[in-house]
């Protein structure tokens, strides 16, 4: 039987979390100023503008996408409101929050066994996939998808020290208990990646939807039932978890015992799980290209 730490630890590293959770910062102004703008319908592009050239990167990026080939414009787009205009608003918020999530990411995690850009490619991944899924089931917005799953292993920032301090009883745990990774980082911390994660979700003052896509993405079917509008995108954001886990992409230590729920397909009406795998192992290599893209920012 696996010797667990004790009780007075225990305590002490909750703590610890919940006061690390309050260093970790809030989104830029900027930004926040920018999605709120974004979400504003009285506002208009040279608005959302203004707020976005305070960032040269995200500028540069939303050029690039104007001007790329899936836009098919004749002509060169040089100003930033025309790209903005263009793209739309769902375009420009996907990319805002993406580059700030990318900017707390970029790390590595020795906790969670995962290399520098490993984490941030399991994400991006999830989330061209959580788009797709969600485009084909038409349970949930596409757009809210990938956000969602762009932020469903956020905790992992905040939990990786403690998990790297307890990871042999962790390991164990899941070893001679045969339980998923999730579980036996509870057990040990008192919370796991996906608790902490919706905690940080609030803490920034996302939309309800990430917080319950957060908290259970590793576990769908615990739902409760007053919060049953948010299943369609706690089932799409844990497909979409469980394929990149499947893929081995940025799988890292919690990708032990990682429980497979039927559940969540029979709901969202996805009858063949293999053809699904083979439609989404194309995302692998675009978010590896967007990684790259994103370190010359």
């Amino acid at each position: 039987m696996v010797s667990e730490i004790d009780e007075r630890s225990k305590e002490l590293i909750k703590t610890r979390i919940i006061n690390k959770l309050k260093e970790i910062k809030s989104f830029p102004q900027f930004v926040v100023e920018t999605l709120r703008k974004l979400n504003d319908p009285t506002s208009n592009a040279s608005d959302v503008a203004i707020s976005l050239s305070r960032d040269e990167g995200l500028v540069l990026r939303t050029l690039k996408l104007a001007n790329s080939a899936a836009y098919g414009m004749p002509r060169n787009i040089a100003d930033i409101s025309e790209a903005i205009a263009l793209l739309g608003y769902k375009t420009i918020s996907n990319i805002v929050l993406s580059a700030t999530v990318y900017s707390m990411m970029d790390k590595g995690l020795s906790g969670y066994a995962l290399d520098r850009g490993e984490l941030w490619r399991h994400s991006l991944t999830a989330a061209y996939s959580a788009r797709y899924i969600a485009q084909k089931t038409k349970k949930v917005s596409a757009d809210e998808a990938y956000v969602a799953a762009l932020l469903h292993d956020i905790g992992k920032i905040v939990l990786n020290d403690y998990v790297r301090f307890g990871y042999g009883i962790i390991v164990k745990l899941v070893e001679e208990e045969q339980i998923p990774f999730t579980d036996a980082e509870h057990k040990v911390l008192g919370f796991d990646h996906a608790a902490v994660g919706a905690l940080l979700v609030e803490r920034w003052d996302l939309p309800k939807a990430y917080h319950y896509s957060t908290l259970f993405h590793h576990k769908p079917n615990d739902l409760d039932s007053e919060h049953t509008e948010y299943q369609p995108l706690v089932d799409v954001v844990s497909v979409a978890n469980f394929v990149c886990l499947m893929m081995g992409i940025g799988i890292g230590s919690d990708g032990l015992q990682s429980y497979f729920y039927q559940e969540p397909l029979d709901r969202l009406g996805i009858d063949n799980y293999e053809l699904l795998m083979s439609e989404l192992i194309d995302f692998a290599s675009k978010a590896t290209q967007e990684l790259d893209d994103m370190k010359g920012y």
